[in-house]
């Protein structure tokens, strides 16, 4: 049974439309904070028990500084909003996270992964999150209607930062939905095309990361990480090798900045695909100058 205070801490974040996958993710943090809590009620804690918990998490569980800040945002907003309470956030600072490129497969382990699914569905799965540049949420979310078979496009609706976005639908990406949908016949009155066990709801949030990580331990390709979000990383890295201009694939991904997806070019191999100035400058004097 969820404790009261989450219950209400839920209704505040869907009274905000806050996205399913950030409401799921901010109950589990602060389930977990109360329960580090032990016998002390979220009310008589503050600032000492967040900066307490804050260390516990990296210094003893030794969880990333982009997970231990993500929960105690979470922790924050049940304070600041749902009950009502102030925080000194000095007191409570966030950790300083290191500059990490982000994590990529090459081409050649992308087939070695989809060549080592187990099933139609899997495979579907997988494809869509390298072949349309998609996040897990965001596979777990489409339904039949978004996929536009005449335009070869998809369409993502309430991605991050709840904005609609089209990106692209691959020909074997679409031959492989096809397959999937002959044998599956997923069937909701909501139209989900990735419906869980019961077939009632969508696929739980963990189904396409495990997917992904049976297929990459059959395939023997070890990658750390966030390894499902690694192939919309592999996505926008390998467009951008093929010369995709940073603005498309800004709109492809949903970014709200391009700034995050120039981030690529630190990963992406553009070197062959550039010839320095120098060359053209001795070539337009016919020979070596510096002979």
């Amino acid at each position: 049974m969820l404790h009261p205070i989450l219950a209400k801490m839920r209704d505040d974040m869907e009274l905000r439309n806050m996205s399913p996958s950030t409401v799921y993710t901010y109950l589990r943090a602060c389930e977990g904070y109360i329960g580090w809590l032990g016998g002390v009620r979220p009310e008589e804690a503050g600032e000492r028990e967040l900066a307490a918990w804050s260390l516990h998490m990296s210094r003893d569980l030794g969880l990333a500084a982009r997970t231990v800040d993500g929960r105690l945002c979470a922790a924050m907003f049940m304070y600041e909003v749902t009950l009502g309470r102030a925080l000194n956030r000095r007191l409570v600072p966030l950790m300083r996270k290191p500059r990490t490129l982000p994590r990529t497969f090459s081409r050649e382990e992308v087939a070695a992964i989809i060549s080592s699914c187990d099933s139609v569905r899997q495979r579907a799965v997988i494809s869509l999150g390298y072949g349309s540049g998609l996040r897990s949420a965001e596979v777990r979310a489409l339904r039949a209607r978004d996929v536009d078979s005449s335009s070869m496009r998809l369409l993502v609706e309430g991605g991050k930062g709840a904005k609609d976005r089209w990106t692209l639908l691959p020909a074997a990406t679409l031959a492989l939905l096809r397959d999937y949908w002959r044998a599956w016949r997923p069937s909701h009155p909501e139209g989900w095309l990735f419906l869980g066990a019961r077939g009632t709801a969508p696929i739980c949030h963990s189904t396409p990361r495990d997917m992904l990580d049976r297929a990459m331990r059959r395939a023997g390709v070890e990658k750390g990480g966030r390894a499902f979000h690694s192939l919309r990383h592999s996505f926008a890295t390998h467009l951008l090798e093929d010369g995709c201009d940073l603005m498309t694939i800004k709109e492809l991904l949903g970014h709200a900045s391009l700034s995050t997806t120039a981030t690529y070019l630190h990963v992406a191999d553009v070197a062959t695909r550039a010839a320095s100035p120098l060359d053209s400058i001795a070539g337009a004097a016919g020979a070596s100058p510096w002979a």
